[in-house]
């Protein structure tokens, strides 16, 4: 082979479409250069392309074999290699190497957090133009959109947001190109440092190395420290709005300086765009915080401090009713109950690691008589300590203790949301002692235990993430390497186990050990994370707990954790916002109310209420001397599933006239028939609660 064939060859690679074909290229050519080789058309569609190395067959990773930790650097890692081996590029970025190749378009997700993200960059641009003097934190893509942080000593106004998003439009209107970069580190760190953008400095030194070069993405005088990829020029961003400002401290520490951190969204068209903000309004009609107080479900007083809870009357019927279904299916499924104190001395949270890894959430210590004690964060300690409490045997294991227990943790201030995130609540934990081979199993049937309860309250859909370690990051962890891919490999085989995808998220396990997250997605879509199953290898060791093998030698257990509502009030409140206030009728506070149609029609409704309460029914009588119309729209303002209304007709017949939510006026019934109904309707609802 001559010198030209040689250079010939190296000059040329494969590229491997999704239907299979495979294109030889020049290296160097660009995702864009082949889609306008198939169709201009398409070429104009496509909005990012996706690569993945195409490897000869002979080294290709067997597809039975555990996948490896792939690693995943914050909002700097947009063009980070998923764990399919598939990573986002520019159009414009020639490959040089073999590769499979998608061409995105806009129907693909994956399109819109490329768009979001450039938006981002779109603003900060409009931000620098109208306003010089402030500096740039990160500006990532979001499920709803985007937001960048800013320094500006001077809060920005409605007025300023509005001068943004109009200026946004300029640059667009501009479509200057997204151009990638590169230049030496050093460069970079040296010119950041001279503009004062102690942000770009941080950013750079965190999530880069000595001699790396970096990479910057400029449109026209803008230019940002960012891995990319961007849309191919800022005319691409169609459809944007500036929606908010709030603070954000740097780091998130509170000693730091005060930031803004401006919000925004994204979509293809306006279509897409005015859809996104009619679901935000119907987010805001179900917002849990305005629906508890309109249904008296629950308060959080300021005289006794923010992020508490306090449970009205009918909030506390339906927490009673989801914590005697846990309990009953946690017997069911062979736990025993169990109760721990609400407060432990602080040598317990020594042992556990929590005092080193998780002070930070946890309430100052008190000084007591005879030494110092904190506020549980969790109820694992109090677990371990019943299991050492007593020898055990394999023939013990496994040990399985629920309790739905009391658990405190410091939130900042600000950062309490309703239910949703508070400084006190109640979590339904549970923890399983057992031995090696046995945790397997044991986590199969934590996900089977997580989807029936999901199932029960009425969410049908979820998403499951694993949430491993990071093994460069060994300050944030506890436990030998070893360790680490034992649980991690038990958790992927439970899961292929159930057939469940899932996405490996690394550097978000907890400090003890990798966990598998469940994620519900309410009646809008969204997602909410509430189900958690944890391995962890962690306790078991700093409490040398034990247990007598087969062999008749000392062993040590593993420990499984699990939580399935999360937290009471949490699972509360996406309750609350999932059915907008409108329990199904198991769950319901009040099942029937009671509309006499005046004082004499009161006794036959006295009797009525008598009667259902018998059946089991959870009833309310409205004796008021107001006129009708208004009763009934006070029950359905309450959303109250059955509203009965008695009357001359009625009280001589032993009849009711029945009114469904949602439905209205449903005509004449016997009282008799309304309960059968009634009764049948809540076996309905609560036909997921056999548990199997």
């Amino acid at each position: 082979m001559s010198a030209n064939e040689v250079v010939s060859s190296a000059a040329v690679i494969e590229v491997k479409l999704p239907d299979g074909s495979i294109r030889e290229v020049a290296s160097g050519t660009t995702p864009l250069d082949i889609a306008n080789a198939i169709s201009p058309r398409l070429a104009a569609a496509v909005v990012v392309a996706r690569i993945r190395p195409l490897r000869p067959a002979a080294s290709r990773r067997d597809p039975e074999a555990p996948d490896s930790p792939a690693s995943e650097e914050s909002m700097y890692a947009a063009d980070a290699t998923d764990l399919d081996g598939t990573r986002l590029v520019d159009l414009t970025a020639p490959l040089t190497e073999p590769v499979e190749l998608w061409l995105l378009k806009e129907q693909d997700e994956a399109s819109l957090k490329v768009v979001r993200h450039s938006a981002a960059h779109v603003m900060a641009t409009a931000i620098l133009e109208l306003f010089p003097e402030t500096k740039l934190g990160h500006g990532p893509a979001t499920d709803q959109g985007f937001f960048y942080d800013v320094y500006r000593p001077t809060p920005f106004s409605d007025a300023d947001l509005a001068a943004i998003e109009a200026r946004m439009a300029e640059v667009v209107a501009r479509n200057e190109p997204f151009v990638r970069e590169e230049e030496a580190r050093e460069k970079g760190l040296t010119d950041y440092a001279a503009e004062g953008e102690f942000m770009k400095v941080h950013f750079i030194e965190k999530f880069t190395k000595p001699g790396d070069e970096i990479s910057l993405y400029r449109n026209g005088s803008f230019s940002d420290f960012c891995r990319g990829p961007h849309v191919p020029s800022t005319g691409r961003v169609k459809a944007f709005k500036v929606t908010s400002v709030a603070g954000a401290y740097w780091l998130g520490d509170e000693k730091n300086q005060q930031l803004q951190r401006i919000y925004g969204t994204a979509f293809f068209n306006g279509k897409d765009l005015e859809a996104h903000f009619k679901r935000l309004e119907e987010i805001k009609a179900r917002d849990h915080r305005v629906l508890g107080k309109q249904l008296d479900l629950f308060s959080i007083q300021e005289v006794a401090g923010s992020g508490l809870i306090f449970w009205h009357p009918k909030g506390g019927i339906i927490r009673r009713a989801m914590e005697d279904w846990m309990r009953e299916a946690c017997i069911k499924r062979g736990y025993d109950l169990v109760f721990t104190p609400h407060i432990m001395r602080r040598e317990l949270w020594k042992i556990s690691g929590h005092e080193g890894f998780y002070s930070a959430n946890m309430y100052p210590p008190m000084e007591l008589d005879d030494a110092e004690y904190r506020l549980k964060p969790m109820n694992c300690p109090g677990h371990v300590l019943i299991y050492k409490n007593s020898p055990r045997s394999y023939r013990d294991l496994p040990q399985r203790y629920a309790e739905l227990g009391n658990v405190y943790r410091y939130e900042r201030s600000g950062t309490m949301h309703g239910l949703l995130r508070v400084r006190g609540f109640t979590q339904d934990d549970a923890h399983i002692f057992c031995t090696p081979g046995q945790i397997e199993d044991e986590v199969v049937a934590c996900i089977d235990f997580a989807q029936l309860t999901l199932k029960t309250f009425g969410f049908d859909e979820f998403k499951v993430e694993l949430s491993t370690w990071d093994p460069n990051d060994r300050k944030s962890y506890t436990g030998s390497e070893e360790h680490w891919h034992l649980a991690i490999n038990s958790l992927k085989s439970a899961l292929n186990r159930k057939g469940i995808p899932f996405r490996e998220i690394p550097g978000e396990a907890a400090f003890y050990g990798p966990k598998i997250d469940i994620k519900l997605v309410d009646v809008l879509g969204r997602m909410w994370q509430l189900s958690t199953v944890q391995f962890d290898f962690n306790l078991p060791e700093r409490f040398e707990l034990e247990y007598t093998a087969e062999d008749g030698e000392k062993h040590r257990p593993v420990m499984v954790h699990r939580a399935l509502f999360g937290s009471v009030e949490r699972f509360f409140g996406v309750l609350i916002e999932h059915y907008a206030g409108a329990f199904p009728m198991w769950l319901a506070p009040v099942q029937v109310g009671l509309v006499p149609i005046s004082e004499k029609h009161l006794e036959y409704a006295q009797q009525v209420k008598a009667r259902l309460e018998a059946a089991g029914l959870r009833v309310e009588l409205d004796a008021r001397n107001e006129k009708m119309n208004a009763k009934i729209r006070e029950f359905t303002l309450q959303k109250t599933p059955f509203v009965l209304i008695m009357g001359d007709k009625e009280s001589a017949s032993d009849s009711v006239s029945v009114r469904t939510r949602g439905k209205g006026d449903e005509g004449n019934a016997p009282v008799a028939d309304f309960i059968r109904r009634a009764t049948t309707l809540i076996a309905t609802n609560a036909a997921t609660l056999t548990v199997e």
